[in-house]
């Protein structure tokens, strides 16, 4: 852990530092400087200080060798005998992250009678699939598939290793990082690969949205990465495909805490918004709740379902369930109609993988016009009255 102190026998309490620290984590007693609990080491007081009085000890970090790691895993979910989406969205991505590191794609599959799935699973773009197939694992189970999982990585050191962010994936993820000792970048919305130290470039939303960061983990292996359903795309699968079915010797944990006893299922939504291939969003800028009227017949016209911003459901005006962007769904419909969104980066996050965006907004410099294919400028109670119009007259 990196340390900062105090040389006290240099000391004079100018108050230089004090002056300089951004956090006001310095104070003067009996003429020395003293640093409180709230200090972040950012080293502002280091530069400042004319007389060398304060040294920055740094944590010496011992770098592990990555060259015996190769290859990009995945976490291969699976419910019911059934591949998660998301999984074949990886596995699309993984593909395109192989061919730039000259190297293979490898999926991770637990469960019971899976050899379908490793079919499936080869088609879509693994190369390798290590399979573990045992009655027990027919219900995930946190602390056995992490077990089973981490065995798999400590015996065949992947280079990078993907989940999906679903429930599953975000609860199996952190488990894995904490037992092999390395970093995870939580719900990514780009993965690329550095050119010149080859190492994974990870890109999320930071600060409530409010900036994109990408962060890397030079020093530790698997770099891991957790994704957002919708956000990768998926290869067209090609059942001739070969690849190669693995059976990992592993050891199932003898003692589990956990069980489970049984599943309930309650009756799932019809509404599927992630599903959608034509969505009308409303944002704060449809004006008067009696505009969203005018959402609802353009969607009707359409045959398509409704989105809303986050602004939108915070007033109240509709449920959570149709919310897209970084605190709700992430979505990747044919044709994405923006009706008063000014186009936030946390409600772009969610829309990135939409084929068509048409943005409609009073407001000429409004961000969504930068993610939009078309844009349109004016008001939501001229424009969509006129489109609805134009649409009905071209169905009939």
């Amino acid at each position: 852990m990196n340390t900062i102190n105090i040389l006290e026998n240099k000391c004079v309490g100018c108050k230089l530092c004090v002056n300089a620290c951004p956090f006001g984590a310095i104070k003067i007693k009996d003429n020395k400087a003293v640093i409180l609990e709230n200090c972040t080491l950012c080293g502002t007081c280091v530069s400042t200080c004319k007389l060398n009085a304060i040294e920055l000890i740094k944590e010496t970090i011992d770098r592990l060798d990555t060259s015996e790691y190769k290859g990009i895993f995945v976490f291969a979910e699976q419910l019911n005998n059934k591949i998660e989406p998301v999984v074949f969205e990886l596995l699309g991505e993984a593909t395109k992250l192989a061919n730039q590191l000259n190297t293979k794609v490898s999926a991770i599959l637990l469960g019971n009678n899976l050899k379908e799935n490793t079919k499936e699973l080869i088609s879509y773009g693994a190369d390798y699939v290590y399979c573990i197939e045992n009655s027990s694992l027919v219900s995930y189970n946190d602390e056995i598939y992490s077990s089973l999982i981490f065995q798999v990585i400590k015996q065949h050191k992947p280079d990078i290793m993907l989940f999906g962010a679903t429930p599953n994936g975000r609860s199996l993820a952190p488990r894995l990082a904490s037992k092999l000792n390395t970093g995870l970048t939580a719900d990514c919305t780009i993965l690329e690969i550095d050119p010149d130290k080859k190492i994974l470039m990870q890109t999320r939303p930071a600060f409530g949205g409010n900036l994109m960061a990408t962060i890397i983990c030079p020093n530790h292996r698997p770099q891991m990465a957790t994704v957002r359903p919708k956000v990768m795309k998926a290869i067209n699968p090609n059942y001739s495909r070969k690849g190669k079915i693995i059976i990992p010797q592993v050891t199932m944990p003898a003692y589990i805490q956990t069980r489970v006893v049984d599943f309930c299922e309650f009756k799932k939504d019809d509404f599927n918004l992630e599903d959608a291939e034509i969505i009308v969003a409303a944002g704060r800028g449809i004006g008067e709740a009696k505009n969203m009227q005018l959402i609802e017949e353009l969607a009707k016209v359409l045959n398509a379902k409704i989105g809303a911003s986050r602004a939108l459901v915070d007033e109240g005006l509709i449920d959570y369930k149709h919310q897209i962007g970084q605190t709700g769904k992430t979505v990747a419909p044919k044709f994405y109609f923006a009706c008063g969104i000014s186009g936030a980066i946390q409600h772009t996050a969610g829309i990135t993988s939409s084929n068509i965006i048409i943005a409609i907004n009073k407001d000429p410099d409004a961000p969504i016009f930068k993610v939009a294919n078309f844009g349109i400028v004016g008001d939501i109670e001229s424009i969509i009255p006129s489109l609805i119009k134009k649409f009905k007259e071209k169905i009939r």
